[in-house]
């Protein structure tokens, strides 16, 4: 593997970064939305099954 100079490494990291596509103001503010409602439904969604999980423990524990 060739070893590159630090000027020819700066280089090459500018001409990549012309080619990266930068979201917009609102894509970000709508992609943001959208996984605060999935963390709100996941958590929900967590939470009712470590409830059920810990219902069902407790009164299998209660059996013994």
């Amino acid at each position: 593997m060739a070893k590159t100079s630090p000027g020819e490494f700066m280089r090459q990291v500018q001409a990549e970064m012309r080619k990266v596509v930068w979201p917009s103001r609102e894509e970000t503010t709508r992609t943001a939305i959208f996984v605060g409602i999935m963390m709100v439904i996941l958590a929900v969604f967590f939470l009712g099954v470590d409830s059920l999980f810990g219902a069902a423990m407790s009164w299998l524990l209660s059996l013994a």
